[in-house]
């Protein structure tokens, strides 16, 4: 189960009713990063559609912010930890992802049996994690057939990828006066996303010392020391207005960790991307940007400038991977109805008709015995065991019908 099939949708527990008026209640346990990011987006459509939003918040959260000027209430809960553990925490699992083995799965760091004992705690009854996530009414999935593989899904799935993206803003007239700068050769965009921050700087000085050899000019968000290898056609920002410089016309690749947010920026826009995935399903995402031919992806702890310079150069230089890039924008774009539109509608539908059992799969409520169908595989092996036991009596039998025949005319 890959990250994205367990991130914002999963997350938003439904606490909702209709009272007399067309406007419910919503009530939400939201997560960090860049799922908080995504589900702020939803809540905000959420809350001009007249619906009443209720979000439960850390004391120590790091991106949700009850003090923010807001039309969403915040309910703050305490909690043991301060704001610096909680950081230090979330560092060490992300340092734990990143250097897991390739063939790993991000969700094998976790303790279940510690989830499942705290489920059913709260609960009052033994319960798990897993049982709980099953019992999800509707599942919005954060991505799109842009970019999954055909496959068929249950009707509680829906793919509402790229909900977050947008057209383009105007730059601050700094960024805005660099980007100028490139003149025809354009700009590259790179980031990491907001949760990376622990970079070694070995790493940061290859990956420099390739972006110095591009003549395109670099927009590198990075909120660490200088390299050492920085080439003067690249500026460092603490933050950077990721959205607006993928939709700008001078933008010519994207170099990022994989994240989803970041892909659905860059194919909303179509820009071809250099993957450098990190953790949880960052690899799975940038695979699938390769076979859709919009990406190279490399090892983030094995390549060299080379590499990464040679990279940039082919998504740059080769025009399928624009060509590829702009056919999966056409195909975002191309929608019925706006992915956040998609999303809103699902929720408000739960909330319309106290739920959607109707889409409900009733494999959720199977025991381990009845979900593998160990039942009917008893029976058939029970149909095929009487089979060969039948006619291996009637073989028997008939041999010695035969034998005692040929015994009998021998005698006489």
């Amino acid at each position: 189960m890959s990250m994205k099939w367990v991130s914002v949708p999963l997350l938003i527990q439904l606490s909702c009713y209709f009272s007399s008026g067309s406007c419910g209640k919503v009530l939400v346990w939201p997560t960090e990063y860049s799922h908080w990011l995504n589900m702020k987006t939803i809540l905000d459509e959420l809350v001009q559609r007249g619906h009443e939003v209720t979000v439960l918040a850390s004391s120590i959260s790091i991106l949700v912010d009850p003090n923010k000027s807001s039309t969403i209430k915040f309910e703050v809960y305490p909690t043991s930890l301060t704001k610096n553990d909680y950081k230090n925490t979330i560092t060490r699992v992300i340092n734990l992802w990143t250097h897991a083995p390739k063939d790993s799965f991000w969700f094998q760091t976790f303790d279940m049996m510690k989830w499942d004992q705290f489920y059913s705690e709260v609960l009052g009854r033994p319960t798990t994690l897993l049982e709980t996530m099953g019992k999800a009414e509707m599942w919005p999935i954060r991505t799109y057939w842009d970019f999954e593989y055909p496959r068929p899904l249950l009707p509680n799935f829906d793919f509402v990828g790229g909900l977050h993206c947008k057209p383009a803003k105007a730059l601050s007239k700094e960024m805005e006066d660099f980007v100028q700068s490139s003149g025809e050769n354009g700009i590259v965009v790179f980031s990491l996303g907001s949760m990376v921050s622990d970079m070694t700087e070995e790493r940061v000085n290859v990956i420099a010392s390739a972006l110095a050899q591009i003549p395109q000019k670099v927009l590198w968000r990075f909120n660490g020391k200088k390299p050492d290898t920085l080439g003067p056609n690249t500026r460092l920002y603490k933050w950077i207005p990721q959205n607006d410089l993928l939709g700008h016309p001078k933008t010519k690749a994207f170099i990022t960790h994989g994240g989803t947010n970041g892909i659905y920026e860059a194919i909303y826009h179509g820009i071809p991307m250099v993957g450098l995935p990190l953790f949880a399903d960052q690899p799975d995402n940038m695979a699938h940007m390769k076979t859709k031919g919009v990406a190279i992806s490399l090892d983030y702890h094995t390549m060299s400038s080379t590499d990464l310079l040679n990279a940039v150069k082919t998504v740059i230089h080769n025009p399928l991977y624009k060509e590829n890039a702009m056919k999966l924008s056409e195909i975002q774009h191309d929608q019925p109805m706006k992915p956040l539109d998609r999303a809103a509608f699902w929720i408000e539908f739960v909330m319309r008709h106290k739920g959607a059992k109707h889409l409900r799969v009733a494999a959720h409520d199977l025991n381990w015995f009845q979900y593998y169908s160990l039942d009917v595989i008893g029976f058939l092996l029970a149909c095929v065991a009487t089979v060969i036991f039948t006619v291996t009596k009637c073989c028997l039998f008939f041999f010695q019908k035969f034998a005692k025949t040929e015994r009998k005319g021998k005698k006489d």
